[in-house]
This record gives C-alpha cells, structure tokens and sequence, in this order.
C-alpha cells in the first residue's frame, strides 16, 4: 500500500517515509508511526507522519 490515504495509517505502524531534505533524492526513511499530522482524508504525495524517532515526512510504503 502507498502512504495517500489516511485511513490506511494508524500509530504504530511500520513505514517508509520521504523526508524534507530527501525529497530531492526520493531516499526513503524507515520507522513507527507516533503522530499523523495530516487532517484531511487523502493526499497525493503521502499522508505526513512523525515517526517515534522524531522525523517528519511523508508516507510511501506501509511496510507492516
């Protein structure tokens, strides 16, 4: 599954995320999600998460 949909994302989840700094290079950041930041139901390039080691980004891949 990819990241667009925010019901597809729940705290606790294993993910890939693209990061501000990376977005350029398209490297992918994994992690657990500790917040979901975005508010509306779906967006095109990832639904934004913080992950629990502090990062923010966007949401490719839910891994697990």
């Amino acid at each position: 599954m990819d990241g667009t949909r925010r019901a597809d994302i729940k705290r606790g989840l294993r993910v890939s995320i693209v990061l501000k700094k990376d977005q350029q290079t398209g490297k992918l950041t994994e992690g657990i999600v500790r917040d979901i930041l975005t508010n509306s139901p779906a967006h095109p390039h990832g639904i934004k998460v913080r992950l629990e080691s502090g990062e923010i980004g966007r949401v490719k891949m839910i891994l697990a």
